[in-house]
C-alpha cells in the first residue's frame, strides 16, 4: 500500500507510491543539452563572449578576462535580478511589489567543456566549493540582499541551457519561501526542544541506517524520509553548522570529497541523469526593523545542507493542484542501491 509521509522541515506531505516502485534501470535517460565546445561562451578562449569576470582563479601572469583560468565567476548575461538600484518596496492595493534588485552570477567550474563534477580532481572541486563560500560572504556585505542561493542545473531537463559545467548564484532581496518555511520549522523545533531539527533527523537516520547512503567523519549522505523525487539525496555536516560561508577550509575540503562521491554514485546508478542541486545555507543575518529577535537563534537552530534532485519524474497536475509529490521509488530502496555502489 502507498504511504503518505510528512516532511517536518518543509511541512508538506509526500506520497510514496509503493505499488509504482521503480528501480534505477526503470528510468529512461533523456538527452542532455547540446555539446559543442566550438561555440560555447564558457570555454577557454571565448572570454569575449561573456560579461567581464567578477573574480577568477588564474595564474598571476594572465590578465583578467583572458584565457588561462581554472575557474571564472561572471555576471549572468541575462540576469533574473540586477545589482543596481534600491528595493522601492510599495503596496498596490492588496498587492505588494518591489524592484528586481539582487545579483545573478555564473560560476564556470572548469575550462574543460566535458568535465563532469563527479569526475573532477578533488583539489579542483575544493576550489569550486571555496568559490561558493567566498561569493556568499561577499554578497552578504550588501544589506539589501537577504538570501544567496547557490544552485546547479545539469542537463536540459534540469534547466541547463549550456552543457559546459557551471553553477549559478542568485541573491534576492527577500528570503525565498522554501527557505523561510525551513527556517520557521527549525526555529519552532528549537524553541520546543532546544535542539536542532536537522541534527535530530540526522541522528535518527544514523540510528536506523536504512536511508543512509554513506557517512564520513564530517558528513552524512542520506535519502530523506519524505523524499519528493526518486533518489533525492541530502548531504549534511555531522557537526552542527548553520552557515556555509563560515565553513573552514578543512570542512569544505571534506564537503568536496563527499559531494564528488555522491554525484559519482548517482551518475553510475542512473546513467548520468539530469539533476539539480541547491545549497541551503544561512540567510544574510542582518537585523531588520521590527525583527530584532528574528536571527538570534539562527546559529543554534539552522543547519546548512545540500539537496540533490535527479530529474527522473515530471511534476504534473496533481502535484501543482495539491502541493503533494508522488515518488515511485521509496527512499529506502534508493539508499540501498546507492550503498551497493560503494567503491
Amino acid at each position: 500500500m502507498s504511504e503518505l509521509r510528512h516532511d517536518p522541515v518543509q511541512r508538506r506531505w509526500v506520497i510514496v507510491a509503493v505499488e509504482r516502485a521503480r528501480r534505477p534501470t526503470d528510468f529512461k535517460k533523456e538527452n542532455n543539452v547540446g555539446n559543442n565546445p566550438t561555440v560555447c561562451p564558457f570555454c577557454d578562449g571565448n572570454e569575449d563572449k561573456t560579461p567581464p569576470e567578477i573574480t577568477a582563479i588564474r595564474p598571476a601572469y594572465t590578465s583578467p578576462n583572458s584565457s588561462g583560468w581554472s575557474i571564472r565567476v561572471i555576471p549572468n548575461k541575462f540576469p533574473a535580478l540586477s545589482v543596481e538600484g534600491d528595493s522601492g518596496r510599495k503596496g498596490l492595493g492588496i498587492f505588494d511589489m518591489m524592484n528586481g534588485i539582487g545579483a545573478h552570477e555564473v560560476i564556470i567550474e572548469t575550462p574543460d567543456h566535458n568535465m563532469h563534477m563527479a569526475d573532477m580532481p578533488i583539489e579542483h572541486l575544493f576550489e569550486v566549493c571555496k568559490i561558493y563560500r567566498e561569493r556568499i560572504k561577499d554578497l552578504h556585505k550588501d544589506t539589501r540582499l537577504r538570501y544567496v542561493l547557490i544552485f546547479k542545473n545539469h542537463g536540459e531537463t534540469a534547466g541547463a541551457s549550456l552543457a559546459h559545467p557551471h553553477t549559478q548564484l542568485i541573491a534576492t532581496p527577500i528570503t525565498p519561501r522554501t527557505i523561510s518555511t525551513e527556517l520557521d520549522s527549525a526555529r519552532d523545533h528549537y524553541m520546543a526542544k532546544e535542539r536542532c531539527l536537522f541534527c535530530d533527523i540526522m541522528n535518527q537516520e544514523l540510528a536506523l541506517g536504512e536511508r543512509i547512503v554513506l557517512t564520513t567523519e564530517r558528513f552524512v549522505v542520506m535519502e530523506p524520509y519524505a523524499s519528493r523525487f526518486p533518489f533525492e539525496t541530502w548531504i549534511l555536516p555531522r557537526v552542527h553548522s548553520h552557515d556555509y560561508a563560515q565553513s573552514s577550509d578543512e570542512l569544505i575540503f571534506a564537503f568536496a570529497e563527499v559531494l564528488r562521491e555522491t554525484l559519482h554514485r548517482l551518475k553510475v546508478a542512473l546513467d548520468d541523469p539530469p539533476f539539480n542541486f541547491v545549497l541551503h545555507t544561512s540567510p544574510n543575518a542582518v537585523t531588520r526593523p521590527g525583527k530584532e529577535n528574528y536571527w538570534k537563534t539562527l546559529p543554534h537552530d539552522w543547519h546548512w545542507h545540500l539537496e540533490i534532485i535527479p530529474r527522473l519524474t515530471k511534476v504534473a497536475g496533481f502535484e501543482w493542484g495539491t502541493g503533494f509529490y508522488i515518488n515511485p521509488t521509496p527512499p529506502e530502496v534508493a539508499a540501498e542501491y546507492l550503498r551497493s555502489l560503494e567503491q
